[in-house]
């Protein structure tokens, strides 16, 4: 009886000795493999110790593994566990297909079920290029289609006599110029100032300034381009906005809900413009991927509208630009080619999954531009009612700090797919809910779930008419 009594104690302290001590309970194991060419897939190291082809995880109960699609094949990337835990009901790996099925991904919660995926190949996939102009008929405001005849001709603007600009104070420095307020012809004008070094840069806008019907009040007026004499630079010389950039009027000011609203849907109408693939009278402007949307690239009028500018890394999607805009949909896993403002930079440039010429830029910029609409709402006073406005922040910055890197980013935005912080009493608020959805749709982790600009501008237009503050 004595030595029962004995046993059950014992057995008891084990159960209890268990339950104190979570290491002791068998830890997830999971396949482990990496693809050599990716350095970022290094973080999956440090999650877990490794032993051979297996880990055993230290942070989560739940094994990934992401492919990339190459001739209908998947191929590894990725077989380790998790970086954090998160949601895994799935016993298998499951395929999530990505980027038009060109990338798969699978998160389950078995050992080593992370080995083991079986995917179909869709039978037909559009080219990206065909996904693009099909996108941007979406975005197109006059549901025109795409001329199946070459249409590149730019409407010529006239070369602008340098003698007729006056530069009277620097006003700007970006990347590539600088910007100073001068006069042309007696008006106030914005003068971009381009040096030789970035004469790629001057050519590639001044091509998307002289598309035939781009004019739009959602994008900067073009007045015209001049060369100074001496001939170490450009000149490009657009309308002046009197707020210069949005980064520069959300540092100095907070908005009502109102102005806010202004400032988002007139920045939405002019991506849609820009995207859009328009004809008129045997003219056609194709569809055109800004590539850097920034609040550094948008500029504010005194009426409180914005404008789109800084063209120079844009990319025109041309049907007749021949082979180079048919190329397949690639991962660039030995140098990242990737343009633009580091923060702005959507999880697939980031990750390099994206040919930089291609329509898969188009929803880069609505991941861009959901970052400006969270960058617009968080200066509304009136959507943290009772409480200050936080200082303006760039996307990210609150989170990874003002000297980011491409590596840390990468890791928050594409493998643990977060975004930034949304402020909790949003929820609460009439149109709390509309908010938060239209930002999740423009920042999806997937680029083929991502709303339209078009879209956005009329989601915007219904938040206004049926939610006021």
């Amino acid at each position: 009886m004595i030595l029962q009594q004995w046993r059950l104690i014992l057995t008891l302290e084990c159960i209890l000795l268990l339950i104190s001590n979570p290491s002791s309970i068998e830890k997830r194991k999971c396949a482990f493999q990496l693809n050599p060419l990716n350095p970022h897939n290094n973080v999956y190291r440090y999650v877990g110790d490794v032993s051979g082809s297996v880990q055993l995880c230290e942070k989560t109960r739940c094994c990934v593994g992401y492919f990339m699609v190459n001739n209908s094949q998947p191929k590894v990337d990725v077989l380790a566990c998790d970086i954090v835990e998160k949601i895994c009901p799935d016993a298998t790996c499951r395929p999530q297909t990505r980027f038009n099925n060109r990338f798969i991904k699978c998160v389950c919660n078995t050992d080593l079920c992370n080995s083991n995926m079986t995917w179909t190949p869709e039978p037909k996939e559009l080219p990206p290029a065909s996904v693009a102009l099909e996108a941007s008929q979406q975005a197109s405001p006059d549901d025109s289609h795409v001329s199946p005849l070459c249409s590149c001709l730019t409407s010529k603007a006239a070369e602008i006599d340098i003698a007729d600009v006056e530069l009277q104070q620097t006003v700007a420095h970006g990347h590539f110029a600088t910007v100073w307020q001068g006069k042309y012809k007696g008006s106030v004008v914005a003068v971009k100032v381009i040096p030789t070094s970035s004469k790629c840069h001057f050519i590639t806008e001044k091509e998307v300034y002289e598309l035939p019907l781009l004019k739009h009040a959602g994008i900067a007026h073009f007045l015209g381009t001049a060369r100074k004499p001496d001939g170490d630079s450009w000149l490009t010389v657009l309308e002046f906005a009197e707020h210069g950039s949005l980064h520069s009027f959300l540092c100095k000011h907070t908005t009502s809900w109102i102005l806010s609203l202004k400032l988002c849907q007139s920045l939405s109408q002019g991506l849609s413009y820009l995207h859009s693939d328009l004809h008129s009278n045997d003219v056609h402007k194709p569809p055109v991927a800004h590539r850097d949307l920034s609040s550094f690239n948008v500029l504010v009028r005194a009426d409180g509208t914005c404008a789109l500018s800084d063209f120079g890394c844009s990319t025109i999607l041309r049907s007749c630009s021949g082979p180079r805009q048919q190329q397949s949909y690639i991962r660039n896993t030995v140098a990242h080619a990737q343009v633009g403002t580091l923060c702005y930079m959507s999880p697939e440039i980031l990750e390099g999954f994206v040919n930089l010429h291609s329509g898969w830029c188009l929803q880069g910029d609505i991941y861009a531009l959901g970052l400006l609409l969270w960058e617009i709402w968080m200066r509304c006073s009136e959507l943290f009612k009772g409480r200050i406005a936080p200082q303006h922040l760039m996307p990210y910055e609150s989170e990874l700090g003002a000297s980011m890197t491409l590596e840390n980013l990468t890791w928050y935005v594409f493998y643990l797919e977060k975004r930034p912080s949304i402020p909790d009493n949003w929820k609460l608020l009439p149109q709390g809910s509309v908010l938060l959805e239209l930002l999740s749709e423009c920042w999806d982790s997937d680029p083929d779930a991502r709303l339209t600009a078009r879209c956005v501008a009329d989601r915007l237009v219904s938040l206004q008419s049926c939610h006021s503050l």
